[in-house]
């Protein structure tokens, strides 16, 4: 069975003639159909990367269909099998939809596609290792920079994934100049796509931002069950603050480090949305004890 979003990648690709389309543009492409047709709720979310807007799941989703055999296995660019090709023609209301975003979009593509793009959504250019070749004057680059986040500076921030892609997480940490993201987790595993250690430790170097695991800053998976209501989770925090936190004083210096001697923006992450129900607020408020402005958390 296919996700949506799946279903989307073949009905784009048959559209757009069933390929080869390269890599650069069919992201450019499945990008403006989000922005265009879908708002509010796209399939997909991007990152500002190399060569603009970039969507980590695109490429996973994409690994899984040459795996089923609906697309043919290429690095390089996006190609519809013959199976593909049937799969994607049995999606009417969605080729309908897809055909007519092709028809209006044009034929466009390498550098004016991307240029484009640039001019139309200038933050996803602000890591663009071709900016100044595809948008040669600089009245055009002037909204990309206009576009890049405030440097904030060293500091103390905190984050969780859940209700998040791994795109929008991104983007939150990239929005707060986030510089070093230290993951809390004792075993840093989800079913979440992004979400596992290797993985985004990868994404986070893809967009500059380094990642630090500190598990021994952890809560045993086995202490989390049957946590309901916030009096549930205030109790384990309690005992996390009171038999657990007080003997990683060396993990704190090492954050305190990072920030005050490094210069780094620091946020702490694991799952949970609220930080009062995760521990790292605990881990966040034992900082700010240790003294010092830059020490102060702010939650996104």
């Amino acid at each position: 069975m296919l996700f949506e979003r799946q279903r989307l990648l073949l009905s784009l690709l048959d559209a757009l003639g069933g390929g080869p389309v390269s890599a650069t543009d069919f992201q450019k492409l499945l990008f403006l159909y989000a922005q265009k047709w879908e708002a509010g709720d796209p399939s997909y979310e991007f990152v500002p990367y190399q060569f603009g807007c970039f969507s980590f799941t695109s490429y996973a989703d994409k690994r899984r269909l040459i795996e089923r055999g609906l697309l043919v296995d290429d690095e390089q660019g996006w190609t519809l099998s013959d199976t593909g090709r049937l799969a994607a023609k049995r999606e009417k209301t969605l080729g309908e939809r897809t055909r007519r975003f092709a028809a209006a979009q044009g034929a466009a593509r390498g550098d004016a596609l991307i240029a484009d793009v640039y001019r139309a959504y200038p933050y996803y250019a602000i890591r663009s290792q071709i900016v100044e070749r595809v948008l040669p004057r600089a009245a055009d680059r002037a909204p990309v920079d206009a576009a890049r986040p405030a440097t904030k500076g060293p500091g103390l921030v905190t984050i969780g994934y859940e209700g998040r892609s791994l795109e929008g997480y991104l983007n939150a940490l990239l929005r707060d100049s986030v510089t070093l993201l230290c993951d809390v987790r004792r075993n840093p595993l989800s079913r979440k796509y992004g979400f596992s250690k290797s993985t985004l430790k990868n994404a986070c170097g893809r967009v500059g931002i380094r990642y630090e695991h500190l598990p021994e800053l952890g809560i045993a998976s086995e202490e989390r069950r049957e946590l309901v209501t916030q009096a549930d989770y205030d109790a384990l925090f309690a005992v996390y603050e009171r038999e657990s936190l007080p003997h990683q004083g060396a993990a704190l210096t090492k954050i305190r480090g990072w920030i005050e001697k490094d210069g780094q923006r620091v946020a702490l992450t694991c799952f949970e949305a609220e930080p009062c129900q995760c521990h790292r607020h605990c881990v966040a408020e034992a900082l700010e004890r240790q003294g010092g402005k830059q020490l102060i958390p702010h939650h996104l």
